[in-house]
């Protein structure tokens, strides 16, 4: 489009192209009061971005849950202590030798409180001790502790 009259005609730039006479219209410093407001208040906010494929950082863990989790595996600890006692009393009474149903009671024992060490740590902070390079070494040990205690027992 071009302008009708002259007066509206900006003279040449240096490009030798006329002005269109496209302008866009001026912005109220004050919105309307009588119109209803449609956006909300924090639409004009920073926007706060997840990272999405990547795991969360890892967070720090209180003092308070790690004195939780320790008073847990303490008591587990007990509770295993009472279990491997019965372990090798069954054993006993099953005509297996006393050292023997002893090392398969520790071993029972061993087993137990490292599985356990992996579940508690995991509630504790998942994010910080639910990795290979803790949880996989507590878990293994465990698993080939309760699997030695089987065979050390049937003998």
């Amino acid at each position: 489009m071009q302008a009708t009259s002259a007066s509206t005609t900006n003279p040449t730039p240096a490009g030798g192209q006329a002005d269109p006479g496209f302008k866009l219209p001026e912005e109220k410093n004050a919105p309307d009061a009588a119109l209803p407001q449609t956006t909300p208040q924090t639409a004009g906010g920073p926007v706060e971005v997840v990272p999405g494929p990547l795991p969360p950082a890892a967070t720090d863990t209180s003092t308070r849950d790690l004195s939780i989790g320790a008073a847990v595996f303490v008591v587990l600890l007990v509770v295993y202590f009472f279990v491997r006692n019965a372990y090798v009393h069954h054993m006993v009474v099953r005509r297996v030798a006393p050292s023997t149903a002893g090392s398969a009671g520790w071993l029972l024992f061993v087993g137990l409180a490292f599985l356990s060490a992996a579940a508690v740590l995991a509630i504790i902070n998942a994010s910080r001790y639910l990795t290979w390079g803790v949880t996989a070494p507590l878990v293994v040990v465990g698993a080939v502790a309760l699997v030695a205690a089987l065979f050390i027992g049937r003998r």
